[in-house]
C-alpha cells in the first residue's frame, strides 16, 4: 500500500510519541482562513497525521476525511476527535496512491506534508485538484526555500519546498487567489518552532 516504505516508517515512529508531536490547536494559517470556509459542506484535510486540523474544520461545522497512511497519527486524530466531542471520517492511505473522487469537497486543506519528490507532488496536487467542487476552496501552507536557512522544521530538501509560482502553475484558472509569503516564530507542538520562512495559499476553483 505504501509507495514509500521508509517515509511511512519515519512518520509512523514519529507519531508513535504520546505527546502530539505537532500540538492539538489548528496550524495558525488555516485557522486565519476560517472567515473563507462555508457553514456546512464537505472538507478533506491531506496527510492530516495526528488530526489536528482535520478535528478544527469539523468543529467549524464540516464533515470531514482526514486522509493519513499513518495508523499511529490516526489512532491519535481518533482520540482528540472524541475528546473535541467531534466526528471526523479517518481514511487511511498514501496521499499520492489514493483515488480523489472527483467534485466532491467543499474545501481541501493541505497544510505541511513536504515529504513528496516533486513528482509525487504533481500527482497529490493534481488529485487535489479533481476533488475540490467547482467554487470550492483550496487552502495551502508549507515551507518556502528559505526555511533552509533557518533549519526548524521542514525536509531540509529544496525540490521539496514550496514557493508561490510551483502552486500558481499547479492550480491556475482558480480564482480569489490570494498568498502569503512570510518569515515568521512558529509554536506548533514540540515539532514546529521557531523562526520559519513559509508560503500559504487560498483559491477556489
Amino acid at each position: 500500500m505504501q509507495a514509500n516504505t521508509a517515509e511511512y516508517d519515519r512518520w509512523n515512529k514519529r507519531y508513535a510519541a504520546p505527546e502530539y508531536i505537532f500540538g492539538e490547536g489548528p496550524n495558525y494559517f488555516l485557522a486565519g482562513c476560517k472567515a473563507l470556509l462555508p457553514a456546512s459542506g464537505t472538507a478533506l484535510a491531506i496527510a492530516d497525521g495526528e488530526g489536528r486540523n482535520g478535528v478544527w474544520l469539523a468543529e467549524q461545522g464540516l464533515t470531514v476525511t482526514s486522509l493519513d497512511f499513518s495508523p499511529n497519527g490516526q489512532a491519535k486524530a481518533k482520540v482528540l476527535a472524541d475528546k473535541r466531542g467531534v466526528k471526523v471520517n479517518i481514511v487511511e492511505a498514501n496521499v499520492h496512491t489514493w483515488d480523489y473522487p472527483e467534485n466532491a469537497f467543499d474545501v481541501v486543506v493541505e497544510i505541511f506534508t513536504q515529504f513528496s519528490t516533486p513528482a509525487e507532488r504533481a500527482v497529490k496536487w493534481a488529485g487535489m485538484r479533481k476533488a475540490l467542487k467547482p467554487g470550492g476552496l483550496m487552502i495551502i501552507q508549507g515551507y518556502s526555500p528559505k526555511q533552509l536557512e533557518y533549519k526548524t522544521g521542514g525536509p531540509g530538501i529544496l525540490e521539496q519546498l514550496y514557493t508561490k509560482a510551483m502552486i500558481e502553475a499547479a492550480f491556475a484558472g482558480f480564482h480569489d487567489v490570494k498568498f502569503t509569503e512570510e518569515e515568521l516564530e512558529m509554536h506548533e507542538g514540540t515539532s514546529h518552532g521557531g523562526m520559519s520562512a513559509v508560503v500559504g495559499f487560498t483559491g477556489r476553483k
